[in-house]
């Protein structure tokens, strides 16, 4: 299966391809986008090239898992991933997906990054088969956290990882949250609350 083209009501999420680059570039060379990730500072042209090889080579992991641009009125908001664990500490990559997002920071606080988040949750359930989906992100990033919560994805656990830059909140760890295709299914059944 290769990766499909998504729709929400705003958003066409469209597998990533390199006429994507320029815009990842802009995305990850915004000090605030890249607030909590990484090593907590922008990237720089060089860096997101080599990014952007290892982003198009998640497609080939798994059949349709991989990463999404985001196009709204055509026009390029951030993207979306559904990608294989790849820690130990995550569990087994059979039948789940972690879920990221990343959007240009003129596009935050319009429930962009939840609607997408939504739709790829829906894809890796209801057209991968996928039995859990979890998210990973600093507990100091509430932005993020709330996200996942809007989704319906519940607090999982708090973790520590070994960075060799730690940046201002690492030392209160990640925290990962997760729902599962039953969690899924009931929350649709029950409807909009």
């Amino acid at each position: 299966m290769s990766q499909a083209t998504l729709r929400t009501g705003r958003i066409r999420l469209v597998p990533l391809s390199d006429e994507h680059l320029e815009h990842e570039v802009e995305l990850d060379a915004d000090p605030e986008v890249m607030r909590y990730l990484g090593n907590g500072r922008a990237r720089t042209r060089e860096e997101v090239e080599i990014l952007h090889h290892r982003r198009l080579a998640v497609a080939g992991r798994v059949p349709g898992l991989g990463f999404w641009a985001g196009l709204v009125d055509g026009r390029f908001v951030g993207w979306w991933i559904l990608e294989p664990p790849e820690r130990t500490d995550q569990g087994p990559a059979e039948g789940q997906a972690e879920l990221g997002y990343r959007l240009l920071r003129r596009h935050w606080r319009r429930g962009l990054a939840s609607e997408g988040a939504r739709e790829l949750v829906r894809h890796g359930f209801e057209d991968l088969g996928l039995d859990r989906v979890f998210a990973e992100t600093m507990a100091v990033n509430t932005a993020s956290r709330a996200t996942m919560a809007a989704i319906g994805m519940q607090y999982v656990r708090t973790f520590h990882l070994d960075w060799d830059e730690p940046i201002p909140g690492s030392e209160l760890g990640d925290v990962e949250y997760a729902i599962t295709r039953q969690e899924w299914l009931d929350h649709r059944a029950a409807g909009p609350r």
